[in-house]
């Protein structure tokens, strides 16, 4: 019995920042797990944002290069995304995704953390 939990969604000016969290809780051991934060708004396919991986590469979408940053912390089941230099684009649903580094169909979401980039 696995569970997500996003965190840190906000209503943020242009040229803010925000720092999202994706806590898990059951019998998972994080390291095992591919970890990406993804981004969807109405009528537009979920984008993969970022990246990394149970070995450590780390990957990003072009957009957000240079201004977004994944990290995780495997003793506390926890995975971020640090974003800044915000930007109206950047507005979106947040979902966190774990998958199993072998076993693949072994796959988590959470709910997702709302991000809104407005004056």
């Amino acid at each position: 019995q696995v569970q997500l939990a996003e965190s840190g969604g906000d209503l943020v000016q242009p040229g803010g920042s925000l720092r999202l969290s994706c806590a898990a809780s059951g019998t998972i051991i994080l390291s095992f797990y591919d970890v990406g934060w993804y981004r969807q708004v109405p009528g537009k396919e979920r984008e993969l944002v970022a990246s990394i991986a149970s070995v450590g590469s780390i990957n990003y979408t072009a957009s957000v290069k240079g201004r977004f940053t994944i990290s995780r912390d495997n003793a506390k089941k926890t995975v971020y995304l640090e974003m800044n230099s915000l930007s109206p684009e950047d507005t979106a649903l947040y979902y966190c995704n774990l998958r199993h580094r072998t076993l693949w169909n072994r796959s988590y979401w959470g709910q997702g953390t709302q991000v809104t980039v407005s004056s």
